[in-house]
């Protein structure tokens, strides 16, 4: 007989393109700042967001690899900055740089995610999973009205996703067995991961999560135990 698929007690959440829309984000800010606005420049600001975030692995990299000490994502995301801006010689001073980077602390939600995770928090617990750093992820919630329940973060584990110890960290904090725990994410990769901690998986469909213009796969994964076009299309199917 099969076992009766059980409600998760905990509900840990991807951030980044899951819960706010880095992309469109990181464009307004380019945009609004005009950054790109010299004679000569080819770079769109579409393709300036979807470089900076294209040097987030790589960086992540160098410090699972030992080339780098533990580095939050705010220092990860300042190096990749300045080697944009040195590879489109673009000008920027100190301050702006300073400016620009802190936009990854202002990501806007995406339009279902504030009412979604509301409905959610009523019958779970609710935290982010991150790989962004503490500070990044509280004013984030702060600014986009994002009800976590507890904020966690890589910088709690001192280890990226896909390490096992951000996963179990999860259960660990909460005293739960692994199985408890649902991650919620867009990234297919990450949910694999998860799963392979124990862990059940929810997959949430962000076809622009890269822009309008570079639309994405959302199939996802029949290994997931979810699979929802929102955040409140999840809550409706946790019957929340």
């Amino acid at each position: 007989m099969a076992t009766p698929w059980q409600r998760p007690k905990i509900l840990a959440f991807d951030i980044f393109g899951t819960v706010v829309d880095w992309h469109g984000s990181i464009v307004r800010e380019v945009e609004a700042l005009g950054l790109l606005d010299g004679p000569g420049c080819a770079l769109t600001p579409a393709d300036f967001a979807r470089a900076w975030r294209a040097g987030y692995r790589p960086a992540m990299a160098r410090v699972m690899s030992g080339e780098l000490g533990w580095t939050r994502i705010d220092d990860l995301h300042r190096m990749i900055l300045d080697e944009l801006l040195d590879q489109y010689h673009l000008a920027l001073d100190e301050p702006g740089r300073r400016q620009l980077n802190l936009a990854w602390h202002r990501l806007a939600p995406w339009p279902d995610s504030v009412e979604g995770l509301s409905r959610l928090k009523q019958r779970h617990v609710i935290c982010t999973l991150s790989n962004g750093n503490l500070g990044l992820l509280a004013d984030m919630a702060k600014l986009g009205g994002l009800p976590w329940d507890l904020i966690l973060s890589a910088e709690v584990f001192r280890a990226y996703k896909p390490h096992p110890d951000t996963y179990l960290g999860v259960a660990e904090v909460f005293e739960v067995d692994p199985s408890e725990v649902m991650l919620v994410a867009a990234h297919q990769d990450d949910l694999d991961a998860a799963r392979g901690c124990g862990l059940k998986t929810a997959y949430i469909e962000r076809p622009h999560e890269f822009g309008a213009d570079a639309p994405k796969s959302v199939e996802g994964s029949s290994a997931n135990d979810l699979h929802a076009s929102s955040l409140t299309d999840l809550a409706r199917a946790l019957q929340c």
